[in-house]
This record gives C-alpha cells, structure tokens and sequence, in this order.
C-alpha cells in the first residue's frame, strides 16, 4: 500500500521491533512505510485502528512514545533511536489525575 522513495537514514523502534525510518518524517509515516497498519486497539471493544487522516484531527494514531502514551504518531518527527510501541487499552486513572492542572 505504502512505499519507500527515498533511502532511510535511521532507525527506530517499534514494539521491540527496528524498522528502518528517515529522519524527520511523521513517525505514522514511517510505520505505514513499514507495513505496520495497526497502531492500536480502542479502550471498549479493542477494535484495531490505524493512521486516518495524518493531521492530528482524527486521533487513530494513537502510540506511545518513549514510554508516554496517547501520542499522536502523525504528529511525532522521528529522530534515529526513537522508541514507539502500539497503545493498549484506556488510559489509566493514573495518567490522567498526573496531567490534570
């Protein structure tokens, strides 16, 4: 669905996984590069979902980054080393109660 035109010059981590990026693109881009189309599963139903609209309006793209959750991946540059991994399940009551001002 996705291809690569231009060579990459970095890597990331997805899930464990290295994938081969370029620096300063959208991280969503990157993954769809890869062939990943799954980044994450809705809190209820755990309903697949991937990137939609690749803006930041749609908030499919859901990850977590470098240990922080409900990141959108459209809206991540990636930088070589860069950790990422699918969003599982709702945000805990935690994370919310921490980011409340």
């Amino acid at each position: 669905m996705f291809r690569r035109t231009e060579p990459t010059d970095c890597t990331i981590e997805w899930d464990g996984r290295a994938i081969p990026a370029r620096a300063g693109e959208p991280l969503a881009a990157a993954l769809l590069a890869a062939g990943i189309t799954q980044f994450r599963d809705t809190a209820v139903s755990r309903t697949p979902r991937g990137p939609l609209c690749l803006m930041g309006a749609c908030y499919d793209c859901l990850v977590e980054v470098e240990g922080e959750a409900n990141v959108q991946a459209c809206m991540v540059t990636v930088k070589d080393g860069l950790h990422a991994a699918p969003q599982r399940g709702p945000r805990s009551l935690e994370m919310i109660e921490e980011s409340a001002p």
